[in-house]
């Protein structure tokens, strides 16, 4: 599968490094306004290729993407410590406009996957100015909430992350909604699971999870001024679920014609994702108090698209 990716900062150096490592491409090309760092990463990447698996990997231009099954469009500026990342969205939309024609023109049959923050809106704006079917934009959405969401269960419960079936919807930001309500391990609900195991979920528990994910992204940009090792993986993996027509259900970020009353919005919902891209969308059952949560994150997103014309 020939894959490129689009930015080479530290989210689109690191995806195409866990990419390269699990084999999830065997053609990577790289595409950055500085060619310079585009060209460092192919060769830094290509010797790491002997420990891992045979990858074509080299440093191009937007013509070097003809034949592309996916591209990943990780351009853009970076969030700075303290901005959220809604703020990030006048300073990437600028720069998405000047890549998408280039990329269209070359790729034109491409799964795009967005992973720029803010991702959903980006998700919006590329389905809206490539005018593409709303499964072949996928944005990384909440991917790595979800992650998060399950490894501090996992840690919490004694389990592997990979048992726990859990969900975050909604935006990937400060409004995103843990699904508690329909949380489950080996097909038990997470509270009869956790009082099974000795370790109930108590109101304090709750909050640290909460505070552990909401806020993880804060916390990292503050210690070391991005986010990436987890995001990467996230896009390695999303390419390999295209790749092998998995057909797997992950919580991404696409055009959605009605959540909550809200019509034509892009966030996070259960997806199920294969070769031609995301086939179904999921709705997982809500409690209540999370039905509502999900409203107001769409009307965030929605009144962000708004301001931008959308």
């Amino acid at each position: 599968m020939k894959v490129g990716i689009v930015g080479c900062g530290l989210v689109g150096s690191t995806a195409a490094y866990a990419m390269a490592l699990e084999g999830a491409a065997r053609d990577l090309v790289l595409i950055d306004l500085n060619p310079e760092v585009a060209r460092a990463h192919a060769e830094d990447i290509l010797h790491a290729t002997p420990f891992a698996t045979p990858v074509r990997i080299a440093a191009g231009d937007y013509p070097d993407l003809r034949g592309a099954e996916a591209v990943v469009l990780a351009c853009g500026v970076a969030q700075r410590s303290g901005e959220t990342r809604l703020q990030l969205l006048e300073r990437n939309a600028e720069v998405f406009r000047k890549v998408l024609s280039s990329v269209m023109e070359t790729a034109p049959e491409a799964i795009l996957i967005v992973a720029s923050n803010p991702v959903d809106v980006m998700t919006q704006i590329v389905t809206r100015i490539t005018k593409l079917p709303a499964g072949r934009v996928i944005g990384s959405g909440t991917i790595l909430d979800t992650a998060r969401f399950r490894a501090l269960l996992g840690e919490h419960l004694g389990v592997a992350p990979q048992s726990v079936h859990a969900y975050v919807l909604g935006e990937h930001g400060d409004s995103e909604v843990l699904v508690w309500s329909s949380a489950r391990v080996g097909g038990v609900p997470i509270g009869d699971f956790a009082e099974q195991v000795g370790r109930p979920l108590t109101e304090e528990v709750i909050a640290g999870v909460d505070e552990g994910v909401r806020r993880a992204a804060y916390r990292i940009i503050e210690g070391k001024g991005a986010t990436y090792h987890g995001i990467g993986a996230g896009l390695a993996r999303i390419v390999r679920a295209i790749r092998d027509d998995e057909r797997t259900a992950m919580t991404l970020s696409s055009m959605s014609m009605d959540v909550e009353g809200f019509d034509e919005v892009s966030l996070s919902l259960p997806r199920v994702l294969g070769a031609g891209g995301i086939g179904a969308e999921l709705r997982p059952a809500l409690s209540g108090e999370e039905h509502e949560a999900l409203r107001k994150s769409a009307e965030i997103l929605r009144k962000a698209a708004n301001e931008l014309g959308m």
